[in-house]
């Protein structure tokens, strides 16, 4: 994200520094849709609209359950997926709020951030349970099965860690976070969500949940990671750190290389990296 968030979970609307045109001109567009749409009283949270949808995600996936008469094994276990999920982000707001979604938006925002964001996802348990894609639509493997359910663990739990230690972090020493999980990540918590939500898309095991999926990613986290970014790089530390670290993954070595470098070349050990 774009803003710098203080230590009493405040934001300050600081411009990033140089980024990429086209990701600046989203995240405007994707700002004003999502805050600002239609004008007119801000009555609600933005936090509030999303709690709502997580937090209400296990009876909608058990509603279309019963609507469609469908309790296979492969829905019981997407209801025990998603469902939890839903309960973590609600666990995770009461804990460790993300002070960005404590902004308060226009009616229209809330209506626009429902039809291009949150909807979407409801499509997801949609397709899996409605039988919309065929009674020919093959469905999960034991090992596909098995492989949600690790991915979805891993991803939850790298969610809440690494929310947890930013939130924490922050709020007792403002500043590039360079420990725990993001000492070899620098967006371990965009990383877990999507590994959850990879693992619901293996259960429905069909191109439309990726591809909604990835609208989401390039439209929305790619978005907002790269505008995060844009604004650590004020801190002096963040190019060392920038290269020592994956986007998304580790980057296997990266400090070692480093190290090597600087061995190799020690009349440039003070110059900017």
């Amino acid at each position: 994200m774009a803003d710098e968030t203080r230590p009493d979970g405040s934001q300050s609307h600081k411009a990033p520094r140089a980024v990429q045109p086209w990701v600046r001109a989203m995240h405007q567009f994707n700002t004003h849709l999502s805050r600002d749409f239609l004008g007119g009283p801000r009555l609600l949270k933005l936090a509030w609209v999303i709690n709502f949808h997580k937090g209400t995600m296990p009876l909608a996936i058990a509603l279309l359950m019963w609507i469609y008469s469908n309790d296979t094994l492969v829905a019981w276990v997407y209801l025990a997926l998603h469902g939890t999920y839903g309960v973590c982000w609600l666990l995770k707001h009461v804990a460790f709020p993300d002070a960005q979604w404590e902004a308060r938006v226009t009616f229209g925002g809330v209506l626009m951030s429902v039809i291009l964001v949150l909807g979407p996802y409801w499509l997801l348990p949609y397709l899996l349970i409605s039988g919309i894609l065929g009674p020919n639509h093959p469905t999960p493997s034991p090992v596909q099965l098995a492989t949600a359910i690790g991915l979805h663990t891993i991803g939850i739990a790298l969610m809440l860690t690494a929310d947890a230690q930013k939130y924490y972090t922050l709020k007792y020493r403002p500043g590039l976070i360079q420990e725990g999980l993001f000492k070899h990540v620098r967006h371990p918590n965009y990383l877990g969500e999507m590994l959850a939500y990879a693992a619901y898309a293996l259960l429905i095991h069909h191109w439309l949940a990726w591809a909604i999926l990835g609208y989401i990613w390039i439209g929305y986290f790619l978005v907002n990671m790269r505008m995060k970014e844009a604004s650590l790089a004020r801190y002096p530390e963040w190019p060392a750190y920038k290269a020592s670290t994956g986007f998304l993954w580790p980057r296997a070595f990266a400090r070692r290389g480093l190290a090597s470098n600087s061995a190799r070349a020690p009349e440039n050990k003070h110059a900017a990296p």
